[in-house]
């Protein structure tokens, strides 16, 4: 190659020129062709230089104009990532431009990965708010990507945007704990009215059935709102069915008390009128406000409405053999037949109400059981009064007994028995004293007759008392004419022998209790009536004649022994 230097191995431009003359001599080219190929040549050459000192130019501008670019993307992202300052600038000017390049692209690097680190966590919190936002909203089905401000990606941005978040967060949390309370609250409800739970919440929203996660649940205001309206309407009908078995409850309670339902048959119901005196709130176990069970109580309910009026008779008999049991122990006349025609006509009309029968009745119960009680000490001591007269009437039979000193079988007892009596006897007067006494006291008290058996129990003390004194001075005339007939004897009989035996005289008996051996306790305010005590035909009491006790004066002891013997009788007086 003769035209590569051997130096420097390159071909230069005096080598081609020399190379070129030598053709040029050869060829014979003459001067002036050579000097316009030579011009040629160089204006070549400079076109050449004119274009590479163009693209020199052009790459400088294009590096000058990185370089611009790199510091102002270096500093526009130092903005937006919030820093003032950065570690690791290089100095301005320092260094030709590729150097200048070389030394803030690591840098420039470097926060390009930070800013995508940014937008990442901008990303991820600016999502979250938009799933939780679209949650409350209700339109989480809707939700669109979100664009970061990469113009903005400081960290006090972030903070807001964390601050947000945990605001949402917050309150997503008590919305969630809301619908958490009311579906509670739905779930209850529904036990109590057996209601399905289900299909009642999933009407609401289909994500509040327990096969979503809690985290699933809507939380939007028209969820918490429908929720909200829902337990509304189950409360208010709770509330409504609840009025209703209650009044179905005191409907039941009124008729079993009516008709004297066993505990047995109330029982069966117990469910129903355990909840009579509930409030609202207090219900709470499943299946008590039941339609099936409200609609179960009203048929029972019907049902012993039609049975109420067939058996009203019987209870409100039942209830006036009680008033007569009541009455007839505590010796208070009462017309049974009329009352009972009275219950029958009240029943049969059709102004009847089985309620305000009842409870009159029950009242009237309830005051004869109270005039009872209060007559009780005065009838005890009726008892005793007449028991201490049937005493003194077999202690008259007794004494007139002729055999009642020999040695038969049990005259020891009936002697002992006479002891008693005279005892018993002897305090009569006393007992007919404080009879009369509290007698009158009750009377002023109550601004009453005291009755025994429809007859005034002082005019049957007062009876008494006078038949009483006529006895004592009938005693006291049969001792004088005793005296005066052994006077007479006496003097008409000599040498002391023994005297006839006197004329029988009859004792005079007063109207007292339980004469004849009837066992009657009235006395009768006519003697002849002797104390029986006057039937029907059927067995039955009647009322319309009252009869009082009857008695025996009672006599000492000792007037007994100076008393005739029982071969002596005194003559009876008419």
């Amino acid at each position: 190659m003769g035209g590569v230097d051997a130096q420097n191995g390159e071909t230069s431009c005096s080598f081609l020129l020399q190379q070129l003359q030598q053709i040029w001599d050869e060829v014979g080219e003459t001067d002036e062709d050579r000097d316009k190929m030579l011009l040629q040549i160089d204006q070549e050459c400079l076109n050449v230089y004119n274009r590479k000192v163009d693209q020199a130019v052009k790459s400088r501008a294009h590096l000058l104009q990185a370089l611009a670019d790199a510091k102002v993307e270096f500093s526009r992202m130092l903005s937006a990532l919030g820093e003032k300052t950065y570690d690791g600038i290089p100095e301005k000017n320092s260094g030709s431009i590729k150097e200048q390049l070389a030394a803030i692209a690591p840098a420039l690097e470097k926060l390009w990965k930070q800013k995508d680190e940014r937008v990442k966590e901008f990303l991820d919190v600016q999502s979250q708010i938009e799933k939780i936002s679209s949650e409350i909203a209700g339109t989480s089905e809707q939700v669109e990507s979100p664009k970061v401000d990469e113009s903005d990606l400081s960290l006090k941005k972030l903070d807001e945007f964390h601050a947000q978040l945990q605001d949402l967060q917050k309150e997503k949390s008590e919305r969630l704990h809301q619908v958490l309370e009311f579906v509670s609250t739905i779930h209850d409800l529904c036990a109590v009215l057996s209601i399905d739970f289900f299909s009642t919440v999933t009407e609401v929203h289909p994500s509040l059935n327990d096969s979503t996660g809690v985290q699933s649940k809507s939380i939007s205001n028209d969820t918490l709102s429908s929720l909200a309206r829902t337990v509304l309407a189950l409360e208010e009908d709770k509330k409504q069915r609840l009025q209703k078995l209650q009044e179905l409850a005191t409907q039941l309670i009124d008729l079993w008390n009516l008709m004297d339902t066993t505990e047995e048959e109330r029982s069966l119901f117990d469910h129903v009128t355990c909840n009579i005196s509930a409030s609202v709130d207090e219900v709470s176990i499943p299946g008590a406000l039941a339609l099936d069970l409200i609609e179960q109580a009203e048929v029972e309910v019907e049902r012993l409405d039609q049975l109420k009026a067939s058996r009203m008779k019987e209870i409100a008999f039942k209830k006036q053999a009680v008033l007569e049991e009541i009455l007839v122990c505590a010796h208070i006349e009462i017309d049974s037949e009329a009352s009972q025609h009275k219950i029958m006509a009240l029943i049969d009309s059709r102004n009847f109400e089985p309620a305000e029968l009842l409870v009159d009745m029950d009242n009237q119960i309830v005051k004869a059981k109270e005039e009872a009680d209060s007559r009780k000490e005065i009838l005890d001591k009726v008892e005793k009064w007449m028991a201490a007269c049937e005493e003194e009437s077999w202690l008259e039979d007794y004494n007139r007994d002729q055999n009642r000193y020999n040695a038969s079988r049990g005259a020891h007892l009936n002697l002992k028995r006479a002891e008693k009596a005279r005892i018993l006897v002897g305090k009569i007067p006393a007992l007919v004293d404080s009879l009369i006494a509290k007698t009158r006291a009750w009377e002023q008290d109550r601004d009453t007759i005291f009755t025994y058996d429809g007859v005034p129990l002082l005019a049957m003390l007062d009876e008494y008392m006078m038949l009483r004194q006529d006895r004592e001075e009938e005693k006291r005339r049969l001792r004088d004419q005793k005296k005066f007939h052994e006077q007479i004897k006496e003097q008409e009989t000599p040498f002391g022998s023994t005297p006839s035996a006197a004329r029988p005289l009859g004792t005079k008996k007063v109207v007292g209790p339980r004469a004849n051996g009837s066992g009657n306790r009235r006395l009768s305010l006519n003697s002849h009536q002797n104390g029986s005590r006057s039937t029907t035909k059927d067995g039955k009491r009647d009322h319309s004649r009252m009869v009082a006790p009857v008695n025996y004066v009672a006599i000492s002891k000792d007037d007994a022994d100076s008393h005739i013997s029982g071969t002596e009788h005194i003559p009876s007086t008419p």
